[in-house]
């Protein structure tokens, strides 16, 4: 059999047991020490083990429970709630002024977080109620809750880059600041389109009323210094980190103590927030690590294979396609398995295959993961599956139908594929803040 044959019946076998409803990282490692029994006897079984074990040297590792607590901390003990009550005073005299302050609020949600579920969860708890009790137009606000919650595996410190950066063997600070521009790039077009929209029909997003908006000056600033907490303490986690002065470890145990103290101080730190905190921060931790050993005993599977050269082959030389229509191609398919998987699960199925090629065919490595995030934002939101349509489903109010959500994500969408393009004809979007604090 040939090695292009034996990556399809790998591949296609990791499917099926997917569809049929199998844990991600159980078919992925099943499939990838199977396989190596299989070409190379009992002893075959020592190649993803080797892999594997390599985890468990990779210090940054550690970073990983580190911002998971750092996020669960800041939105168990409502620390959430103030900032929306900043942008609440702050954006409503503007019309469609809490929407924008939404955007606002999901950027700094995945500054504390970096997941988008976290997103989503608080954007359709705390501001999509206010956001409806006030008249907004309910497909509008709809799209810009997902939309925003999208944000938090792009803008750092996003635990899907971390990930990415394990399998694809990348600095992950690198990845981080490559994230930086493309993701306040894409909140600056959501809010761009949000005032747009809301100047030309400002029955979609009206202003507060008159008696909203007298607070007094000193209650103003009150919330705003409640708004601006979680920007020290992401401040206090980065800077260290970015001038050299920590590394990646110590970075994020700063920004995870900074999120404990800062909840003591304000006397949020109960027994539920830390057991929940604790409990949320295990599980999470557990399901990536498991995932990430099982993508790993893969890769070296289909490495030893030389599987990516065969491919790179089949592509370049026999069907003749270009390094850039191959790149689309896989972006599209990454849109394709959005329908129906996670981030996670999509890049560890696809990473053994995609990133040694990408590299093999001369694109750059840190560039290529944010075009990847940037993608599964956009298959995040595609129908008929998007992971989340049935988020949002599963969290809005009764009068929000499917139907509503899936005409909600259209304008939200096509400005996500402006940004990939954006970025994919003009690298240095991605590039140039790596490459200023770094190096080129």
């Amino acid at each position: 059999m040939s090695y292009e044959m034996i990556a399809i019946v790998m591949f296609s076998t990791m499917m099926v047991m997917l569809f049929t409803g199998q844990r991600v990282f159980g078919a992925i490692g099943f499939v990838g020490a199977a396989a190596g029994m299989l070409l190379w006897g009992v002893g075959g079984v020592d190649v993803p083990f080797s892999a594997a074990m390599k985890l468990m040297k990779w210090y940054p590792m550690l970073t990983l429970p580190m911002f998971i607590f750092m996020g669960y901390v800041l939105s168990e003990s409502k620390i959430a709630d103030d900032l929306y009550k900043m942008f609440h005073v702050w954006m409503g005299p503007v019309r469609g002024g809490l929407a924008i302050g939404t955007i606002g609020l999901m950027v700094l949600i995945s500054a504390m977080n970096g997941l988008s579920v976290a997103g989503m969860a608080i954007g359709a708890t705390i501001a999509l109620p206010e956001l409806l009790k006030r008249k907004y137009d309910k497909i509008m606000v709809t799209g810009v809750i997902q939309a925003g919650s999208s944000l938090g595996i792009l803008v750092p410190p996003s635990v899907v880059l971390v990930l990415y950066a394990m399998i694809a063997r990348q600095p992950v600070g690198q990845l981080w600041l490559a994230g930086v521009v493309p993701g306040l790039m894409m909140a600056a077009m959501f809010i761009i389109y949000i005032y747009i929209r809301c100047r030309i029909n400002p029955e979609l997003g009206p202003a507060l009323p008159e008696d909203e908006r007298n607070v007094s000056t000193a209650e103003k600033m009150r919330l705003l210094r409640a708004g601006v907490l979680p920007l020290v303490i992401f401040a206090s986690m980065m800077v260290p980190f970015v001038n050299g002065w920590t590394s990646l470890v110590e970075s994020s145990a700063i920004g995870a103590m900074a999120a404990f103290v800062a909840a003591v101080l304000k006397g949020r730190m109960t027994k539920d927030v830390f057991e929940t905190s604790v409990k949320q921060t295990l599980g999470i931790s557990c399901m990536f690590m498991w995932i990430i050993l099982a993508a790993l005993g893969f890769g070296a599977i289909f490495d030893g294979l030389g599987a990516v050269n065969a491919i790179k082959d089949l592509f370049t030389e026999q069907m003749h396609l270009s390094p850039w229509t191959i790149l689309i191609l896989m972006q599209l398919s990454f849109i394709v398995m959005g329908t129906f998987l996670d981030d996670t699960a999509m890049l560890v199925i696809v990473a053994p295959l995609y990133v040694p090629l990408v590299d093999q065919l001369g694109f750059d490595l840190i560039w290529y993961g944010v075009l990847y995030t940037i993608t599964t934002q956009i298959a995040y939101m595609t129908p008929p599956f998007g992971y989340n349509l049935f988020l949002m489903r599963a969290m809005a109010p009764p009068e929000i139908g499917l139907r509503d959500i899936y005409r909600s994500i259209v304008p939200f969408v096509l400005l996500m594929v402006l940004a990939l393009a954006l970025v994919m004809i003009i690298p240095d979007i991605a590039m140039w803040l790596p490459n200023s604090v770094y190096g080129n």
